[in-house]
């Protein structure tokens, strides 16, 4: 059983195959929920370290210095190999693990099929993990002593590059200023014109300035200055109808 003075939950774990996947695809909702006083913990799957511009360890610091400015409980990296992991039996632990250890309401991961391979194959293994996660005779350990069984209320899937109908829609006006600050703290994967590396096609001004026009595009559907997409393949319902948007 769990010791539980060793349990550290948090209401909402986010999972994105690379560093910044969180921060592009769901930074406001992150930045909302934390300061509505929900726990939120962040995992990335890889170090991004295929990546074109920067390097895994500059990768890591930028990732660490963007979640103190998110307000989460912490930010981890399983370290699965970028570009190559796999939906096998170890990735799966991996993940379980976590979700065991944190004991998440809500998971939220990448988008089910996006331009990157990663990120429809990250989502999939969070999902697979999240089912797994609930059958006991499934074992996994945190230091030393065997875990609960736990499977999350609710897995919604944020959006990426590729252009997928959202399912519904978080309002994020009063911190998409904030969410570009964050972003930005990836010098070396966004637009710095005092970067002599090769160009991507993230590093261009303009893909920061669609990171915009998306969200404003999202909250003009509901009335809103910016909004963020998720996906959600389970109904959604509410115990209050005048609670919507």
């Amino acid at each position: 059983m769990v010791n539980i003075s060793n349990m550290s939950n948090v209401d909402i774990l986010v999972f994105g195959s690379h560093p910044d996947d969180i921060e592009l695809s769901c930074g406001g909702t992150i930045l909302l929920h934390s300061n509505m006083g929900y726990k939120i913990g962040l995992i990335d799957l890889t170090r991004g370290e295929l990546g074109t511009r920067g390097t895994p360890e500059i990768r890591l610091k930028e990732s660490k210095i963007a979640a103190e400015n998110l307000g989460v409980e912490f930010r981890e990296n399983l370290e699965l190999e970028d570009g190559f992991f796999q939906l096998n039996d170890i990735n799966k632990k991996k993940v379980i693990t976590k979700i065991r250890q944190y004991i998440p309401s809500v998971v939220i991961c990448n988008a089910p099929q996006d331009r990157h391979p990663d990120h429809g194959r990250g989502s999939q293994l969070v999902v697979d993990s999240c089912f797994l996660s609930g059958l006991e005779k499934i074992k996994t350990f945190h230091n030393g002593e065997a875990q609960n069984t736990h499977r999350p209320k609710n897995i919604f899937h944020y959006i990426q590059y590729d252009e997928l109908k959202p399912d519904f829609l978080i309002d994020i006006s009063k911190f998409m200023s904030k969410k570009m600050d964050v972003i930005k703290l990836y010098k070396s994967q966004f637009y710095n014109p005092e970067s002599t590396e090769s160009k991507t096609l993230i590093s261009e001004k303009g893909f920061l300035e669609s990171v915009v026009s998306r969200s404003a595009n999202l909250g003009r559907i509901i009335s809103a200055d910016f909004a963020e997409g998720f996906i959600s393949k389970k109904i959604i319902g509410t115990d209050d109808i005048t609670k919507f948007i």
